[in-house]
């Protein structure tokens, strides 16, 4: 298990991590924190533009049962800088040698939020042997691009006239959705947290610039999903994060639509598999899904973990 101090590049935060280590992965330092024992280990795959701190909330629960693991991909967080964006076959290459460099192994429950879901997917199409279980929450689906090409089109439109709005108070705005999603967490972690968000709020953008032209091709040819528990997640409320670059209205007028395309796509994911199962919170928002829902999150993350445990014993 090689760790390193080596400082990261211009992108990353200037302080050191409140908590985790950091690998050395292909040259590259890279974060990730382990709590709890036990396995399978849980893993969680962020967002884009989110890192593992941002679910501190679920990590430290999950880690009362087994083994609980947050990271930072290269290019994002407290890992070292590297050019965004990535293809799914580099992430899933990257985690799989983190995981095995920290010491943490297989089999895994995946957890993927948005792109981290699709992440996720790849990984399980990859490595079937090494993933007991997936939990999607809100992953992004080929199908949005031809179920919703008019809602996209107006919001790419909506949000470019509020980017101009926004970039004069965004500190300000950002801050305040922040510090609500994190409010429970430590001071220690919260601070530094918010701070790396407000000077990376690119991001996201960054992350997912290959989503339509590289991203859907790559899972789409990866193959079925294995044999495994699966969960998706579909949350139904407005995203706050949404809310300073697109207007109330079209939010309010969008978000019927949508949500009956996401429904629709994600039921037909969950049943992509045997054990597939497909989950509906009213009220949690898309990147908020799980501050909105932290009970629901971990029930689900419980209930694959018995479904995997039961699993196991069946084939024993």
């Amino acid at each position: 298990m090689k760790k390193t101090n080596k400082r990261p590049g211009n992108q990353s935060p200037v302080s050191e991590p409140p908590v985790g280590s950091f690998y050395n992965v292909d040259g590259h330092r890279l974060f990730l924190d382990r709590s709890g024992t036990g396995s399978p280990a849980v893993v969680f795959l962020p967002a884009a533009g989110m890192v593992g701190l941002d679910y501190l909330n679920i990590h430290g629960k999950i880690s009362q049962r087994t083994t609980s693991v947050i990271y930072d991909r290269a290019g994002t967080g407290w890992s070292d800088q590297m050019k965004l964006p990535r293809s799914a076959l580099e992430v899933t290459d990257e985690l799989r040698s983190l995981l095995h460099t920290a010491g943490v192994p297989a089999p895994y429950l995946l957890v993927g939020h948005s792109l981290g879901g699709l992440y996720a997917q790849h990984y399980a199409q990859r490595f079937p042997d090494e993933v007991s279980g997936m939990l999607l929450l809100e992953p992004p689906h080929e199908d949005f691009l031809t179920q919703t090409p008019t809602l996209k089109k107006r919001y790419l439109f909506q949000q470019g006239l509020a980017i101009v709005r926004t970039l004069l108070t965004y500190k300000q705005v950002y801050r305040g959705l922040f510090n609500q999603m994190f409010a429970t967490w430590p001071d220690s972690i919260r601070e530094p947290l918010i701070d790396y968000h407000l000077r990376n709020l690119t991001k996201t953008v960054t992350e997912r610039k290959n989503l339509n032209s590289e991203l859907y091709d790559e899972v789409g040819k990866g193959g079925d999903l294995p044999d495994i528990p699966l969960i998706v997640y579909t949350g139904m409320g407005i995203d706050p994060f949404m809310s300073p670059v697109v207007s109330q209205s079209f939010l309010r007028e969008m978000i019927d639509p949508f949500n009956s395309v996401k429904m629709i796509t994600y039921e037909k994911l969950a049943n992509s598999v045997p054990r597939g199962e497909h989950r509906i919170l009213k009220n949690a928002g898309h990147t908020t899904i799980h501050t909105d829902c932290p009970n629901e999150v971990v029930e689900a993350i419980w209930n694959l973990l018995d479904l995997s445990e039961t699993h196991v014993e069946i084939y024993n």
